[in-house]
């Protein structure tokens, strides 16, 4: 992974928190008494405010990991380790990938990638999304 300035990587926190909230509510559907994942995005957002420590919000990526394991629902639990790789994302920038990834999983449903992708600036497309796996195939015409 390409060495990031700080606005990128703050941006890469925000989508991959965008992209784990899309899906959240698979999950609190299941867990409406589980604020875990919710708290990992606020985490993540916080972070990039400058008001949360980079431990704190590795901490609440842990909790909604735990969150996941907890859920026996294959959905909720996808969504939760969505919402875990997004505050992760505050740690190290490469979670975003995984984040997204969690968030397509989740939704089980071709389009939520096309919506990620509208939603990153083209030029951290290759850091967020492995190049020639998770990248679509654009139409040639």
């Amino acid at each position: 992974m390409k060495n990031l300035n700080a606005q990128d990587h703050k941006t890469l926190v925000l989508w991959a928190a965008d992209c784990a909230e899309h899906v959240l509510p698979l999950f609190e559907q299941a867990h409406p008494d589980d604020h875990r994942p919710r708290m990992a995005l606020e985490a993540g957002r916080a972070w990039v405010a400058g008001l949360m420590r980079v431990s704190a919000a590795r901490a609440a990526a842990f909790a909604s990991h735990a969150a996941a394991r907890d859920s026996d629902s294959a959905s909720a639990r996808a969504a939760a380790r969505a919402a875990g790789h997004a505050a992760a994302t505050a740690h190290v920038a490469s979670h975003a990938r995984h984040a997204a990834a969690y968030a397509v999983s989740a939704a089980a449903v071709a389009t939520e990638r096309d919506w990620q992708m509208r939603r990153i600036p083209q030029h951290l497309q290759a850091v967020a999304f492995r190049p020639g796996l998770d990248l679509p195939q654009r139409d040639p015409s």
